[in-house]
């Protein structure tokens, strides 16, 4: 399995606003510390910003924030918005298919339930278990010096 670069992104722009919470950001940040495309970022905060995870502030001075706390943002479902759009495989896309296993192969049925269970895992992520106390991401990202505080590069255990 792999992620398309767009949820990747997703990821990296949510961190990227958890990081400096309460700071409007500009894509173009987001962009440089996250080495990539403006407008690629740009159509990813657009996206999140319709499914009401950043709000945007426009004008001269603005930028885009959270618009919900990190811990109620599940990464299970930021994956869901980015990764339905895309068939896994192309008996899971019913106008393209033109597998002729399709109606006998039991396999569709186990690669739905390895879907299954690779989004309950990412449902109980929040955008807050990645960035808490992350040094290294608050070193990588903070817009603004981080004050001094409890810090773990190790993951959370759950």
């Amino acid at each position: 399995m792999r992620l398309t670069t767009r949820t990747n992104l997703a990821a990296r722009t949510l961190m990227f606003c958890a990081v400096n919470d309460g700071q409007l950001v500009r894509t173009s940040d987001i962009a440089r510390r996250c080495n990539a495309s403006v407008n690629h970022i740009a159509r990813v905060v657009q996206q999140l910003q319709a499914e009401g995870y950043l709000e945007t502030v426009r004008g001269r001075s603005g930028g885009i924030r959270l618009a919900r706390p990190g811990q109620r943002i599940s990464i299970g479902a930021v994956f869901r918005i980015f990764e339905t759009d895309i068939p896994f495989a192309e008996c899971f896309d019913a106008q393209r298919n033109t597998c002729p296993l399709a109606q006998t192969c039991r396999l569709r049925t186990y690669v739905v339930r390895a879907l299954e269970a690779f989004y309950h895992e990412l449902d109980m992520v929040t955008l807050d278990d990645l960035v808490r106390g992350n040094c290294g991401l608050n070193d990588l990202l903070a817009m603004h010096p981080v004050p001094p505080g409890p810090c773990s590069d190790r993951p959370l255990q759950g």
